[in-house]
């Protein structure tokens, strides 16, 4: 259930982009390991790339629980996108949360749809333990001179701006402070994209930083307040994943049922049998309450509650969801579900990651049990 008759015009323009843009270059995008900057740039004219945030700032005024909705159809058809879709919203979200009267002037440039962001806080040994990244920010006069490594960073090397957390200080997650950086900056290199096993169609690499400038104009917040800055990204971003999920999900589901109705052993269609059919009807559970899961959760961010827990909980049901639903795709296209004449084993291979970025679902559990011993 939609909330305004203005979210459901906006989901039908979704689904018409998705068919006629997005579904048709999907497979072969994904086969060529080719980022799609095109299509980022047919959701930004749409308006799809700023849908939570104000419309004074070049946003779309739209609740989360819509934005969230938006993702899942993108998901469905495209992972790869919907992925970068929140990656972006993602780094737009300190900016308009924490920046400055002149950082957040910049926002209607960095929601309007043409500038695609990424978000560098992972490097090769602080993944799941954030506070332990040793990227540098030194203070030089009104710069920050930049040095270290950051890694797994979503449309790195393709971005136009990213987030950048950095240690100013070593007082653990107290030390480091958030920049907003250009993705064209002196002194900032990529390494070579990593070779995934999914969502081969969004580029991800290192980021290295030997000396590059910042202005002190371009840090976010005050210094040292880049953890809980971070942290509070996370919460929202991981209701994106979560709506990714669903969306990959769903896709799944579809292309198995299709399957099912139309192939028939012993005499009639295997969807009849109840073998298959109570499979495909716990799929079909399965997705419907994940759905509601990050639905809720959704919905309490919309009301200014808390909500944290909500996140980590909608994070790690949908992602254990995508994986399962996925997986049991391929079983009910059984040797056809094996190979690449099918989407379902893309499908499969793209929801593992679900469960790893963002927060792996076992830091999920980490934060859940936490809130409960409060």
């Amino acid at each position: 259930m939609l909330p305004t008759p203005e979210a459901e015009d906006l989901i039908d323009l979704t689904r018409q982009i998705v068919k006629a843009e997005l579904a048709p270059r999907a497979a072969e995008a994904e086969a060529e390991e080719k980022f799609p900057r095109e299509v980022f740039r047919i959701l930004g004219r749409a308006g799809l790339l700023g849908l939570p945030y104000p419309e004074e700032v070049g946003g779309g005024g739209q609740p989360y629980e819509v934005y969230l909705q938006v993702l899942e159809e993108i998901a469905a058809a495209w992972a790869s996108v919907a992925v970068g879709m929140s990656v972006h919203t993602l780094a737009c979200y300190p900016v308009a949360t924490y920046g400055d009267e002149e950082q957040r002037e910049r926002l209607p440039e960095l929601l309007g749809g043409e500038l695609l962001g990424g978000y560098a806080l992972s490097e090769p040994h602080a993944g799941s333990d954030a506070a332990a990244l040793s990227t540098r920010a030194v203070r030089d006069g009104d710069h920050y001179v930049i040095t270290g490594t950051k890694a797994w960073i979503t449309h790195g090397g393709e971005a136009d701006f990213y987030v950048l957390f950095a240690r100013t200080s070593d007082d653990g997650g107290r030390g480091i402070s958030a920049f907003l950086i250009d993705g064209r900056m002196d002194g900032l290199s990529f390494g070579p994209p990593e070779r995934k096993m999914g969502l081969t169609g969004s580029t991800t690499a290192q980021l290295l930083f030997d000396g590059a400038r910042v202005p002190v104009e371009r840090r976010i917040g005050a210094e040292g307040q880049g953890f809980p800055i971070a942290l509070s990204a996370l919460d929202s971003g991981r209701l994106g994943i979560a709506a990714c999920a669903v969306g990959l999900a769903q896709g799944a589901l579809d292309e198995a049922v299709a399957y099912a109705r139309q192939r028939e052993q012993f005499g009639r269609p295997i969807i009849e049998h109840q073998g298959l059919g109570f499979l495909l009807a716990d799929m079909a559970a399965a997705v419907e309450s994940a759905r509601a899961t990050y639905l809720e959760a959704a919905r309490r961010r919309d009301r200014g509650l808390p909500f944290g827990r909500q996140a980590s909980i909608a994070k790690l049901v949908a992602t254990d969801v995508a994986m399962k639903v996925t997986t049991d795709a391929v079983q009910v296209l059984g040797g056809y579900g094996y190979t690449r004449d099918f989407p379902v084993e893309r499908y499969m291979r793209e929801a593992k990651v679900m469960q790893i970025f963002e927060g792996t679902n076992q830091i999920q559990r980490l934060v859940i049990a936490r809130h409960l011993a409060r």
